[in-house]
């Protein structure tokens, strides 16, 4: 059970760094960031700081779990993929706003134990999968919606082709770690459209599987 007062202290970090989506809100209050951390790192859970999971990669500060989840502006019939699961909390907020929400990692770990959380937590529209998350997931397509949690050059064309006409994609670009954007790509009958949102710092969308 969460400290009610550690409770009203993150959601008002949240609401201070620009997160204002009142169900978004509500979801990052019902979803438990300690369960997806280990260790030491489980009493810093609800500090606005990004922290290691395993096979080097990082879960996200909360406060960008949320802008990011709000820009997405998910609403309940959506499907939604997502690519880089992490340790699997962003998707368990996705799923709690979206009908079905298709998560790629290139690390068979943090699938793995993404989905014992999942299990665990009883959130039972999300499909984790381990594979190359540059392709996608065209045999699912089209997607209503697409967050990327590591930072491409460019947004990739073979993301952008697997979304819906209407659809959003999220993603940070940069072509280093230091200096990255994140961008909100909205697709239209006429095209794309491009909104710069903030500066971020992620890893670099990689091809192939990982090493665990």
């Amino acid at each position: 059970m969460i400290d009610p007062d550690i409770k009203m202290q993150f959601l008002f970090a949240l609401r201070s760094k620009g997160v204002t989506d009142a169900r978004v809100l509500t979801v990052m209050e019902q979803v438990d960031r300690a369960a997806f951390l280990t260790g030491l790192f489980k009493e810093r859970a609800y500090e606005d700081m990004p922290l290691p999971i395993a096979c080097g990669q990082t879960i996200s500060q909360p406060s960008i779990v949320g802008l990011m989840t709000q820009a997405l502006n998910v609403q309940p019939r959506h499907k939604v993929l997502e690519i880089g699961t992490g340790s699997g909390y962003q998707a368990a907020i996705l799923a709690k706003l979206a009908r079905r929400v298709y998560t790629i990692d290139r690390f068979k770990r943090l699938v793995t134990e993404a989905k014992s959380q999942f299990d665990a937590q009883d959130i039972s529209n999300i499909t984790a999968i381990v594979a190359d998350g540059s392709h996608g997931l065209p045999e699912q397509a089209p997607f209503d919606r697409i967050l990327l949690t590591a930072a491409a050059e460019d947004p990739p064309s073979t993301l952008l082709a697997q979304l819906r006409i209407g659809g959003i994609m999220v993603l940070p670009v940069g072509q280093s770690d230091t200096v990255q954007s994140l961008i909100r790509v909205t697709k239209t009958e006429d095209g794309l459209d491009y909104e710069e949102l903030r500066t971020v710092r992620f890893v670099p969308l990689l091809e192939g599987l990982g090493q665990d």
